[in-house]
């Protein structure tokens, strides 16, 4: 029996009226009354007097049924939501590398606490570093680059100096570093329309092009492989964190520090307020592993590659589980 034309069936019976139980359902009134005779014909009986609107003797009958039959639907509900809520599961999702090295000692450090937990993976895409936790598909994200939104809390993880992916055979490759100046005249893989303003901003260098969008390759890409299969075949460029470079050797790529360019961060993104202990437990292991897995200088030291950092200091990002969302990513 459809739940829904029950509780059209309840909410008329309540509210004597049609229209009003419609406006209660949210639905329209013609979608309430379909429901009803939908229901009257399944029964064979008329549940409903139609002027003034008032239960018959069919319909005073059915509705301890009905009520019973709704009730219960919701307790199965309310008792599988539970259920689900306590499940020994924790979903980490991880765009491109994540973390770099920090990103697999995180996940080993869980394991070996929590054995019993299942432990999932899913990549994301550059178009999910918030929608994947938002719509409850992960529940830890590896993620970049800045994230402010409210309903997200960010854990810096790393700083890393800038890098652009070129052709190997770009007259740009032989360059051992390379300044914004460069390279903001490049033709940039396209990314889809819906990816979130700061993804853009960050793999384009907005800031430093003044708002203005790059120059388009022809190549739209959403991950890191579909960039550097651009990228190999001469059809545009990429931009990336230092780490970058370690994870995806690709023939007919370069990786040349982009000496100017402001550091960047990955972090660690949770749902703000989520207070899962095993959320706790490996938004903890990742920030007290992430010293270990620094890149590069600290704050106002010498690049790695070649110039300065931009004198921000990672130890103001590094939020506790109470702490306001904020902070930045990258790929």
């Amino acid at each position: 029996m459809d739940l829904r034309r029950l509780a059209s069936f309840l909410a008329v019976a309540e509210e004597g009226h049609f229209g009003r139980a419609a406006a209660r359902l949210f639905l329209s009134p013609p979608a309430v009354t379909a429901h009803v005779q939908q229901l009257e014909r399944e029964l064979g009986v008329p549940l409903f007097e139609r002027a003034p609107v008032r239960l018959t003797p069919a319909g005073h009958r059915f509705l301890g049924h009905a009520r019973g039959l709704v009730d219960a639907a919701n307790a199965a509900i309310t008792d599988m939501a539970d259920l689900a809520e306590h499940t020994d599961t924790l979903r980490v999702g991880v765009m491109g590398h994540g973390s770099a090295e920090l990103t697999p000692a995180a996940i080993a450090a869980f394991r070996h606490l929590r054995p019993h937990v299942r432990l999932t993976l899913e990549a994301l895409t550059f178009t999910e570093h918030t929608s994947a936790l938002l719509e409850h598909r992960v529940d830890v994200a590896f993620v970049r680059p800045a994230v402010t939104d409210e309903r997200i809390t960010v854990d810096v993880l790393t700083t890393e100096a800038r890098i652009v992916v070129i052709p190997a055979h770009s007259e740009l490759a032989a360059a051992a570093e390379l300044r914004l100046a460069d390279v903001l005249d490049l033709p940039f893989v396209a990314l889809p329309p819906h990816t979130p303003r700061p993804f853009t901003d960050y793999l384009y260098f907005t800031e430093a092009r003044g708002g203005e969008a790059p120059r388009p390759g022809p190549d739209h890409a959403v991950t890191p492989q579909e960039v550097l299969m651009s990228v190999a075949a001469g059809r545009g460029a990429g931009s990336a964190l230092s780490s970058f470079a370690r994870f995806y050797r690709w023939p007919g790529t370069v990786c040349v520090p982009v000496v100017d360019a402001p550091w960047d961060h990955s972090v660690l993104a949770t749902r703000t307020g989520d207070r899962d202990p095993h959320v706790q437990l490996f938004r903890g292991l990742a920030r007290s592993l992430a010293p270990r897995f620094a890149s590069g200088a600290g704050p106002g030291g010498a690049h790695p590659l070649g110039g300065q950092q931009d004198g921000r200091d990672q130890r103001d990002h590094h939020a506790d589980a109470g702490a306001a969302p904020g902070g930045a990513v990258g790929d």
